[in-house]
């Protein structure tokens, strides 16, 4: 025990009888069996606590772990799901665009519809107001000759 020899425990034995007395001393090598044992025990806990402070250090270190790929799948799964938003308008956006083109096309077609009509109108406006002043010239004309 503590890496000392028969001799040295029986000195150390003689030494307690003499100091302490042979009436007092059962009693107090109890005392001192339970002042090591409290070292023991007060030594066993100090490890225990130091041991679940090491799990408990390994456990938030997983955790913290556990929740970076977890926020990273979030942001893939995300990032997913707006690629495939985006696709879908994308593919939304190429079926209306031909509808859009021909649309504009007719669009475009009518426009050009209505300035001929327009024009048209306008020609004929123009000939009748030449109309106008040719009967009102006559007109004049015939009464300048009366």
């Amino acid at each position: 025990m503590f890496g000392m020899s028969l001799g040295e425990i029986l000195i150390i034995a003689i030494i307690a009888i003499l100091f302490v007395g042979p009436e007092k001393l059962p009693d107090t090598l109890v005392k001192i069996a339970k002042f090591f044992r409290n070292i023991k025990s007060t030594i066993n806990e100090a490890k225990e606590s130091f041991d679940k402070e090491l799990q408990i250090k390994e456990l938030k270190e997983e955790a913290l772990n556990y929740k970076r790929q977890l926020a990273n799948s979030v942001d893939s799964v995300k990032d997913d799901i707006r690629l495939n938003q985006l696709d879908e308008i994308y593919e939304e956006f190429n079926s209306i665009k031909p509808n859009t083109n021909q649309k504009l096309d007719d669009f475009d077609e009518i426009v050009q519809i209505e300035e001929k009509t327009k024009k048209k109108k306008k020609k004929k406006e123009k000939l009748a107001n030449n109309e106008d002043d040719k009967d009102s010239k006559k007109s004049q004309n015939e009464v300048k000759n009366v």
